[in-house]
């Protein structure tokens, strides 16, 4: 049954940086080609990356891949900062700014475009949400919302608008285009980072507290893969039986 088509594909190229709209890409066992594929480990926190939690600037920094996607190395990842500077995600001076910042000490890592487990993906391996949960969040928060916030890899356009509709697909699989599958496992509860608005850093802990009284604290859904392949914006979406 055909439930929607995907309106737009998010990656994140390094993990709590905002991420880049592609028009197609490969869905790889672990999610999303590169998807989080960059990440700074936090030197107070060993074994922990550094997130939007402890500094939410990193929402503003914009990762892009500049290149064709490749199995054997990714492309050049460009780094927009929030003053609109681009500087390659290798340069020094992006970490010393990081650090400067966040007044925390940290290490760049790099996992494989086929690093198998997850990498810096810390749950499941895709993320999505609908445009009609969406709106309706709008509505019973009453301000206008960045979906960004909510850190998706895929935003799905429901054939039927009815919102939370996704909630419905838990434990089953969809099929995306002609080859990937991929199955709903579970909410996604939500912490801190939604409150901070990507476009300036700034926190609205009034977000927070609205998806924790009216959602029990779940918006979107974590899916796990079941078969790879590419996919495009505006590809059909499939529950299947």
């Amino acid at each position: 049954m055909k439930v929607g088509q995907i309106k737009e594909i998010v990656r994140h190229p390094v993990k709590s940086f905002y991420g880049e709209s592609v028009h197609k890409t490969q869905v790889m066992e672990y999610g999303i080609y590169g998807d989080r594929s960059h990440a700074f480990l936090d030197e107070k926190r060993p074994g922990k990356f550094l997130t939007i939690t402890q500094f939410p600037e990193m929402a503003q920094y914009k990762a892009r891949f500049a290149g064709e996607e490749s199995m054997q190395e990714y492309p050049k990842v460009e780094i927009i900062t929030p003053e609109g500077k681009v500087i390659d995600w290798k340069d020094e001076s992006l970490i010393k700014e990081i650090e400067q910042k966040s007044k925390r000490n940290i290490s760049p890592i790099t996992y494989s475009p086929s690093h198998v487990p997850l990498g810096a993906i810390e749950e499941e391996h895709i993320q999505l949400v609908t445009d009609a949960s969406v709106e309706k969040l709008k509505e019973i928060w009453g301000k206008s919302v960045n979906y960004h916030r909510f850190r998706p890899n895929l935003l799905i356009s429901l054939k039927d608008k009815v919102p939370f509709a996704e909630e419905e697909w838990i434990g089953k699989r969809i099929k995306i285009g002609n080859q990937v599958e991929i199955e709903l496992k579970r909410h996604c509860e939500r912490c801190m980072i939604i409150t901070v608005n990507p476009e300036n850093a700034k926190r609205d802990p009034s977000l927070l507290k609205t998806v924790v009284k009216l959602r029990n604290n779940h918006f979107g859904i974590y899916a796990s893969v079941i078969k790879t392949g590419e996919i495009n914006v505006g590809d059909e979406v499939v529950l299947l039986d």
